[in-house]
């Protein structure tokens, strides 16, 4: 079982594998609650909380960080994120392993 890289991220400790974080994180985002996706993965509900509140702690503080140090707006907030998500599939492959790194946490190799 892969391990997804979690060092110094909210995510540090968790037994779960890279498609596991991701498949929940999906039925997450389809707003599908808590039970329903512990039946559908097979995952506990404290499992699935803790990982929800681990996943909106970390997008709060990369939030904080954009607003603080960078002097964004919560609007430009909001439409960074979406062109990051809507080019993360035209990114060369040297700025698809640094934006990786940005979103697990890790500043620096």
């Amino acid at each position: 079982m892969k391990l997804v890289e979690t060092a110094n991220t909210p995510l540090y400790h968790k037994h779960l594998s890279e498609s596991e974080i991701i498949n929940i994180c999906k039925h997450l985002v389809e707003k599908n609650g808590i039970r329903s996706i512990e039946r559908i993965t097979g995952h506990h509900r404290d499992t699935i909380g803790r990982l929800l509140e681990d996943m909106a702690e970390h997008a709060e503080r990369m939030n904080d960080y954009l607003i603080e140090n960078l002097r964004l707006t919560p609007f430009e907030c909001d439409e960074f994120w979406s062109f990051v998500k809507k080019n993360k599939r035209t990114l060369s492959p040297a700025a698809k392993i640094s934006l990786k790194k940005v979103i697990c946490g890790r500043t620096h190799a």
